[in-house]
C-alpha cells in the first residue's frame, strides 16, 4: 500500500491489542474478562488505549498508538492538539486495596514539565456486596493530619469511603485523595498521564511521595457520584471538560450511527457481545475486552450488533 494509501487509511477505525500492566495488588488471572495476559505475574491494569497498545487490524497493524499519533495527528486527532491519544481508558481489576493517592491537575502537571494532569472517572463493572472506593478526605482534616498519618498507619480514618455497586460512575477530580478496594472490576477513563503520588500503602515496600503528593492535594474538589442522564438511544454516564463517556445497549441486529461525535479523538469498548464498527473509510470488528479507536477524521461511523452488544463510547469534547 502506497504511503498516500496508509494517511488516507489512517482515518478508519482500528482496533488495539490490550497491554496487560502488572501490580502487587494485580490478580492471577483476568478470567472472564481476558483468558491470557501473557504473564504469570499478578496484573492489576488492562490498558486499552495506552501509548504503547499496539494496532490489531488494517494497514496500521504493528504500530502502536504512540507511533500513529505522532505519524497521522491529522487524521487521528480534533485540530491543534498535542500528538497524543489524550484519553487513557484501562481496566481496573484489584485483588488487594491500592494505595492511597492523588493526582495533579493540569497547572500542576505542567510546572514540572508535563503535558497534562490527570483527572479521571470510574465505571463499576462487578462490585461484592459492601465493595466501597475512598474519595476524598473527611471534613475538617487537614494536610498536617494526612502527612501524621502516613507515619502512625491512620491515614485509612481520614478517608470517605463510598459503598459502590455495578453500574455506578465515580468522577475522580484531579487533587482528590483516593483509593480503590478489593472486590471491584472497573472501566476507568482518565487523561492520558500517569502520574501517581502514593500518600499511603499499608505498609508495603513500595517507594512514597508524601511531599509531592500534599502539594497537590485539594481538601474540597467536584468528586462523587455522577447520575446517569437518558439520551436518544444511550445513557450519557458522564460529561466533564476532559472526557465525555456513553453506554450504548445494543439488541441483535441493530444498527446506531455515532454521527453525533464527530472530530474528536475517541474510542468504544465492547464489554459484552459482538459487533462491528464501520466508517466510509473501513470497518473493524468489536471483541470483549478491547478498544476500536475511532479517528477523527472517521466519517459516517456507525456500530452493528451481530448479538446482544454493549458498548461504552468515550472521546475528548472540543473545546471552544
Amino acid at each position: 500500500m502506497s504511503e498516500s494509501a496508509v494517511t488516507t487509511a489512517a482515518a478508519a477505525p482500528f482496533r488495539l491489542k490490550p497491554y496487560f500492566s502488572e501490580r502487587v495488588w494485580g490478580k492471577p488471572d483476568l478470567k472472564p474478562w481476558y483468558e491470557d495476559t501473557g504473564t504469570s505475574e499478578l496484573v492489576g491494569e488492562a490498558w486499552l488505549t495506552g501509548p504503547q497498545c499496539v494496532v490489531e487490524t488494517g494497514p496500521l497493524a504493528g504500530r502502536t498508538l504512540g507511533d500513529v499519533a505522532e505519524e497521522f495527528p491529522d487524521e487521528l486527532l480534533a485540530p491543534g492538539v498535542l500528538a497524543e491519544f489524550p484519553l487513557l481508558v484501562k481496566m481496573l481489576f484489584p485483588d488487594a486495596k491500592l494505595s492511597v493517592q492523588v493526582h495533579p491537575d493540569d497547572a500542576q502537571a505542567q510546572a514540572i514539565g508535563l503535558h497534562r494532569g490527570k483527572t479521571e472517572c470510574w465505571y463499576v463493572l462487578e462490585a461484592e456486596p459492601g465493595a466501597t472506593v475512598a474519595l476524598g478526605l473527611k471534613e475538617g482534616t487537614t494536610l498536617e493530619a494526612v502527612a501524621a498519618a502516613e507515619h502512625d498507619g491512620s491515614m485509612e480514618s481520614l478517608m470517605q469511603w463510598l459503598p459502590v455497586a455495578v453500574g455506578d460512575m465515580i468522577f475522580v477530580d484531579a487533587g482528590t485523595v483516593h483509593a480503590i478496594g478489593h472486590g471491584v472490576v472497573l472501566l476507568e477513563t482518565q487523561q492520558t498521564c500517569d502520574v501517581t503520588y502514593r500518600l499511603y500503602d499499608y505498609g508495603r515496600p513500595r517507594e512514597l511521595h508524601l511531599e509531592k503528593g500534599l502539594a497537590v492535594t485539594k481538601l474540597h474538589t467536584a468528586a462523587g457520584k455522577v447520575p446517569p442522564v437518558a439520551m436518544d438511544g444511550f445513557t450519557r454516564l458522564i460529561e466533564q471538560k476532559y472526557f465525555v463517556v456513553d453506554r450504548f445497549d445494543l439488541a441483535a441486529g441493530a444498527t446506531v450511527s455515532l454521527a453525533d461525535v464527530t472530530g474528536v479523538s475517541g474510542c468504544v469498548v465492547c464489554l459484552q457481545g459482538s459487533g462491528t464498527v464501520s466508517s466510509n473509510e473501513g470497518k473493524v470488528e468489536l471483541s470483549i475486552g478491547e478498544a476500536v479507536v475511532v479517528p477523527a477524521k472517521a466519517s459516517a461511523v456507525k456500530v452493528k450488533a451481530e448479538t446482544a452488544l454493549t458498548l461504552f463510547r468515550c472521546f475528548e469534547p472540543l473545546h471552544g
